[in-house]
């Protein structure tokens, strides 16, 4: 296994679900409270990590909404989109698919271009000093009205150049695509990517919903699509790519070990699966680790662990032309292990 870690840290790869809120750091979090005059629920850092313990995805949430609170002016955006891209570069990702989450910030004031644009100002920077490429997309919180979704949906207009696509996140029980048909459409009609959150704690119907309704062109977990062997037929046909986010999976008790998740599954349908890591600051590990969680708890070979990576640039929004690109630098890094070490990944 040792060869395979070193094989994960080194190979380029793509992260394509990924909640920049999710990426806040206790000590960030709280130097950013102090910043802004403003006090978490929590004494210490200790006492924050203490309470990532969540029975479910409601449970995470609450303490997610809770910390994103201190987030109030461009800069503490943008210093929270650094930090992702420093440990993104770190684990060698090359380009990144953000997720924002609008709602989160304006129901509090916050001005949709304050958040915007110190998110948007780091991305830039990523590129510039990292040449890591990234896009940005727009979440609906699928627990508040679709009217509230069409509104922010508006608010992003002017943004179009920056924001390349919707998605759906949240609380998912009780709340199905369907909710969201008429803000999707909008979006689909303005030019935006729809993505969706689906079959994570919902039902494969979820995951079908999102498919036929939302029109989507990638699923963000999938899981329980699993569940019904017509749609799994149809995500393979038509090469719907799921990011699934393992060791989130496990944090939010989706699964009940790692050895139960069922990536490898995946792998063996062909479904075309990516490993992310969602909200790593909450769940334990970045890409790199849930790479190195999932290969160790299931057996993956070096073969799986490349196809993954391939994969991650294969379901990216990029164009041909930067997907080629991408890829290629994958089988350069392949090329170089191989004759370094002798052997072939």
């Amino acid at each position: 296994m040792s060869n395979l870690r070193s094989l994960v840290a080194k190979v380029p790869k793509a992260e394509l679900h990924l909640h920049i809120e999710g990426t806040l750091e206790p000590e960030l979090a709280f130097a950013i409270a102090e910043r802004n005059g403003l006090a978490l629920p929590y004494s210490s850092v200790a006492e924050l990590r203490a309470a990532y313990r969540f029975a479910n995805l409601q449970e995470f949430l609450d303490v997610y909404y809770a910390c994103a609170g201190v987030l109030i002016e461009s800069r503490d955006f943008y210093e929270l989109t650094w930090a992702y891209l420093e440990r993104a570069r770190d684990d060698n990702i090359r380009h990144a698919e953000i997720f924002f989450d609008p709602q989160t910030h304006t129901a509090r004031g916050i001005e949709f271009p304050t958040v915007v644009e110190g998110i948007c100002g780091a991305l830039e920077d990523g590129w510039r000093k990292f040449g890591m490429s990234s896009r940005l997309i727009l979440c609906f919180l699928r627990h508040l009205d679709e009217s509230d979704a069409l509104e922010t949906l508006a608010a992003a207009m002017p943004y179009r150049d920056r924001v390349v696509g919707v998605g759906l996140d949240s609380g998912e029980r009780g709340n199905p695509p369907r909710k969201f048909e008429r803000v999707f459409h909008r979006a689909r009609e303005a030019g935006l990517v729809p993505v969706a959150h689906a079959g994570e704690e919902g039902p494969a119907e979820y995951v079908r919903e999102a498919l036929d309704v939302l029109e989507v062109v990638r699923i963000d977990h999938g899981n329980n699509a699993l569940d019904d062997p017509d749609l799994v037929a149809e995500l393979v046909r038509r090469q719907i790519p799921l990011t699934v986010c393992p060791l989130s999976n496990l944090k939010l008790c989706v699964v009940d070990d790692m050895a139960s998740h069922p990536l490898k599954r995946m792998l063996e349908l062909g479904l075309v699966v990516t490993v992310n890591s969602d909200d790593p600051a909450y769940f334990g590990g970045y890409v790199n680790d849930n790479y190195v969680a999932v290969a160790e708890a299931l057996g993956l070979g070096e073969a799986d662990v490349v196809k993954l990576a391939r994969n991650s640039f294969e379901a990216s929004l990029l164009d041909e032309a930067d997907r080629t690109r991408l890829s290629g630098e994958l089988t350069a890094a392949l090329t170089s292990l191989e004759r370094s070490d002798g052997s072939k990944p």
